[in-house]
């Protein structure tokens, strides 16, 4: 069953942002209507697919007007202030939280007052809530680990709780690193690797679960389309690799030496706690559920995949 061939009213909030952005431009040629959760006013005026509704997860009602949701079957949920952003302050780890948790709770709160309910909530998650576990191979019903990203991504899938009480089927799409040239780490990598100055992270060993931008879009529909899917679902490729391998493949899909390391102390010093917990943590996560239920992935390898973004980047 195609779910976006049956003129379905789908709500997307953060999607202005990568994932979402090109969420949105998969679905834009098909008979669907989009409704769109912006939080400024000049994001409503300036619109270019599907209608946008101003909203303030910070505020209640979080939505001036909840007959502009009348009829929303499935909502995704994809915002999120980034975790490699600014130096991770108190006042911006906040945000980080923040931002998740208080957005998430809003929106749940938004969709119970709907009627009829949604049939899906598919909200972002992270592989992040696994913590550090080394070379420990991680699947969806492997449990969470430590540390702030983690404590924050457990509080941000239990706000999806009230959801899934009231028969919403919910999802939690818990991201890899999404690799495309237009945003994300691969885009803050690029400059760096075609000038030959690119190398691993710390000593390179630490797993590095990674997705390419089409299947992670590919992967958010089927969870919207396939109705066996719910709860966690890791969205990462099928062969995990250890961010040595990563930078190898790289440096070989742009034809230079990626050879220059990142010290951990450098790495410490620049970036402090998200140092540890974003770069040197490492996740072996693997699509354990995806793959039981015979998603196909467009891009399962990694070597393939950079070549592939890096000679068709748009």
């Amino acid at each position: 069953m195609n779910f976006a061939s049956l003129n379905k009213t789908i709500l997307v909030s953060g999607a202005s942002g990568l994932i979402g952005s090109a969420l949105v431009r998969g679905w834009m040629p098909e008979p669907i209507h989009l409704v769109r959760l912006v939080r400024q006013k000049e994001h409503v005026r300036e619109a270019k697919a599907g209608q946008a509704v101003l909203w303030n997860p910070s505020a209640e009602p979080p939505l001036a007007d909840l007959q502009l949701l009348r009829g929303v079957t499935a909502a995704v949920h994809l915002s999120g202030a980034t975790v490699a952003g600014p130096r991770w302050t108190p006042a911006y780890k906040r945000e980080i939280f923040n931002s998740r948790v208080q957005s998430t709770t809003a929106l749940v709160n938004t969709l119970l007052k709907l009627a009829p309910l949604p049939e899906v909530l598919v909200c972002a998650s992270a592989i992040g809530i696994y913590g550090n576990r080394a070379e420990e191979i991680l699947d969806e019903n492997s449990p969470p680990g430590e540390g702030f990203l983690a404590n924050t991504c457990v509080a941000w899938e239990a706000a999806t709780l009230a959801a899934e009480a009231a028969g919403i089927r919910v999802v939690h799409a818990r991201f890899g690193v999404v690799l495309s040239p237009q945003g994300g780490a691969l885009a803050k990598m690029l400059p760096l690797f075609r000038l030959g100055l690119g190398g691993p992270l710390g000593n390179g060993r630490q797993f590095m679960p990674w997705i390419t931008l089409r299947d992670a879009v590919s992967i958010l529909r089927y969870c919207i389309d396939e109705p066996a899917i719910r709860g966690a679902v890791n969205v990462v490729a099928p062969n995990p690799v250890t961010n040595a391998e990563f930078t190898r493949a790289l440096g070989s899909a742009l034809h230079r030496p990626a050879i220059l390391p990142a010290p951990s102390f450098a790495l410490r010093l620049a970036f402090g706690e998200m140092a540890d917990q974003a770069l040197l943590a490492s996740d072996r996560v693997v699509p354990a559920k995806l793959l039981q239920n015979g998603f196909e992935f467009a891009d399962p390898l990694l070597g393939p995949a950079l070549e592939s973004i890096i000679s068709s980047p748009a």
